[in-house]
């Protein structure tokens, strides 16, 4: 475990909680997607193949923490983990938000040309996403870095002059 922890840059045991709920939110988003994807599989063979893409995106997600971790400017190992989640978290959350607006708004398939319609949620989900960036990351203790990220972001959407 102390070998771990100092991979990790682990000072306090409370850390701890960004790793293990990044391996189970893992271990549940891929056996959600069997589900949703093979839901005719015998349930001992789903757990297999939980288990076997829960490892290959684990290892994926290590692969990019090596590649981020010098990009990033993040003080420990750890809080690339936290970010990782925040942008997850904000990912779907943009997507729940902005549907029932739409509807509520009275923004649907039927009554509008479909690809007008995938624009508008495309937009919606987007001015969503960048709020919800912000306070996730700021929930998360993080806000420093998703302040930076949305800077950034926006002067490459052209809304740079809003920063100021």
């Amino acid at each position: 475990m102390e070998k771990f922890k100092q991979r990790w840059e682990i000072q306090k045991n409370w850390q701890l909680l960004f790793p293990i709920l990044g391996v189970l939110v893992t271990f549940y988003s891929c056996y959600r997607l069997l589900n949703r994807f093979a839901e005719d599989l015998h349930l001992g063979f789903k757990i297999v193949l939980t288990f076997l893409f829960s490892y290959l995106l684990i290892r994926f997600f290590l692969f990019l923490f090596k590649k981020l971790e010098n990009k990033w400017k993040v003080t420990y190992k750890w809080e690339m983990i936290v970010i990782f989640m925040v942008f997850a978290i904000t990912g779907s959350s943009s997507l729940f938000v902005g549907r029932p607006l739409m509807k509520w708004i009275g923004i649907t398939k039927e009554n509008l040309n479909i690809t007008v319609y995938w624009i508008l949620y495309i937009i919606i989900g987007l001015i969503f996403y960048q709020l919800l960036l912000v306070t996730f990351g700021w929930l998360f203790g993080q806000h420093k870095f998703f302040w930076e990220f949305e800077k950034k972001m926006l002067r490459r959407f052209g809304l740079g002059r809003f920063l100021q």
